[in-house]
């Protein structure tokens, strides 16, 4: 009887340890997991010392604050070394690639230029005997004169004595024909004509002046006039144009000197600036599209007749000239023209433009190795059509970044290895 006493006194205390382990399990099981909440930033990309808990501007700048970025992303599949590349002769990138390709290539040049007179047709007024300008019929800069025009009347004492010596064998000696007809001469060679010369006659008066005419059809100009140069500049001293001329009734002119020159505006050239890059595709004979710029629908074809061998003052450009008939076109002399000069087709290995970088002297492109481009020296030639020449440097196989521009901002951080 004591023993199962004993034995339920056993059994109950088990009961009752047993029952709390098993409420704490239970307990454990339903016990919701503790979460941990993140706390949002939001700061400024200009600005990051500016954090704030709710979205808004930024108070130095008022751009939008953005997300504050906390945790740690990992990156895969890039390579430590590639990392560690200097930056200023590596870059890791993925733009489009771009390779070099033979092929012939035809040149098609933009040159611009301006109109102007052609030298070719320039004439001369000049004086035949010494004496006074005693009348002047020319006024002004570039007044259009016609071939025979009356352009000044002169004193001059050697022709009134030439003049006396022919009235005198007429009278006293009318039947010495030979000195009859030099003295005659003599007043031709002055430079007067056989109408003046009868009138002299008829009258048995000489003459107290002689009148100069135009030889010539143009636009007349005082001799040694830079104007010629101020066409070709641009226009640049509108001074030198507007200016009264500097000859003026009552001046002594000399004897053979050269009072105005005359130039044909119905016969002009065009003054085209080749530059460098393009002096190899530009031959005497290539055709030349040209469109003037004060009437674009008169544009005309020629061909280039001629190219300076020498770089004028100040100029880094070659000039090539275009002779055109003026008469029906009426181009105003000085007026800008643009063109396009046909060169000849030739075979090299081409890239385009932008995928070559220029350092000054040197030249270089991006060249794809691993994970990046590196910088690449490469020797150019001519250029044509916004494509340029790879001399040496770059083989078929070799892969560049399509746009050299899009991997550096600044020249100044490029490294060239040699």
């Amino acid at each position: 009887m004591h023993s199962k006493h004993n034995l339920h006194v056993v059994f109950l205390l088990s009961t009752l340890l047993i029952v709390p382990l098993l409420g704490c399990r239970q307990q454990k099981k339903i016990k919701p997991a503790e979460t941990q909440t993140v706390k949002e930033l939001y700061t400024c990309s200009m600005h990051p010392e500016i954090i704030r808990e709710a979205p808004g501007d930024c108070p130095i700048c008022g751009m939008h604050l953005i997300k504050k970025v906390t945790e740690a992303a990992s990156v895969a599949g890039v390579d430590l070394n590639v990392l560690l590349q200097p930056t200023n002769n590596f870059v890791v990138s993925a733009i489009p690639l771009t390779t070099i390709v033979l092929k012939s290539e035809a040149s098609v040049i933009n040159s611009f230029g301006s109109v102007a007179y052609d030298t070719r047709e320039e004439s001369t007024i000049a004086s035949k005997v010494s004496g006074r300008i005693e009348k002047l019929y020319v006024r002004y800069r570039y007044q259009q004169v016609e071939k025979g025009q009356k352009i000044m009347d002169i004193y001059s004492p050697e022709i009134l004595t030439a003049q006396q010596n022919l009235l005198f064998l007429l009278k006293n000696d009318d039947t010495n024909n030979s000195l009859i007809d030099a003295a005659k001469q003599r007043l031709i060679l002055l430079g007067m004509d056989e109408l003046q010369i009868n009138q002299i006659i008829k009258s048995k008066q000489p003459s107290l002046t002689i009148s100069i005419f135009s030889r010539y059809s143009g636009h007349i100009h005082e001799a040694g006039s830079s104007s010629m140069n101020v066409f070709q500049t641009g226009m640049k001293d509108i001074a030198t144009i507007t200016e009264e001329l500097p000859l003026k009734e009552g001046m002594y002119v000399k004897k053979g000197e050269t009072v105005f020159s005359v130039y044909n505006p119905s016969k002009a050239w065009i003054l085209l600036n080749i530059f460098a890059g393009d002096q190899l595709f530009v031959k005497t004979g290539n055709e030349v599209v040209v469109e003037p710029e004060t009437a674009p629908d008169k544009g005309f074809t020629a061909k280039i007749n001629f190219i300076e061998p020498f770089f004028r003052k100040d100029s880094k450009t070659l000039i090539a000239r275009v002779y055109f008939d003026n008469s029906t076109l009426h181009i105003p002399i000085g007026s800008q023209v643009k063109a396009l000069i046909t060169g000849k087709a030739k075979e090299a290995y081409w890239l385009q433009n932008e995928s070559v970088l220029s350092l000054g002297l040197e030249k270089i492109v991006f060249l794809k190795q691993g994970g990046g481009f590196k910088a690449h020296k490469v020797k150019t030639g001519s250029i044509s059509n916004n494509k340029i020449e790879i001399i040496e440097g770059l083989t078929l196989q070799d892969s560049i970044a399509a746009n050299a521009q899009y991997l550096m901002d600044s020249e100044s951080f490029i490294k060239l290895k040699n």
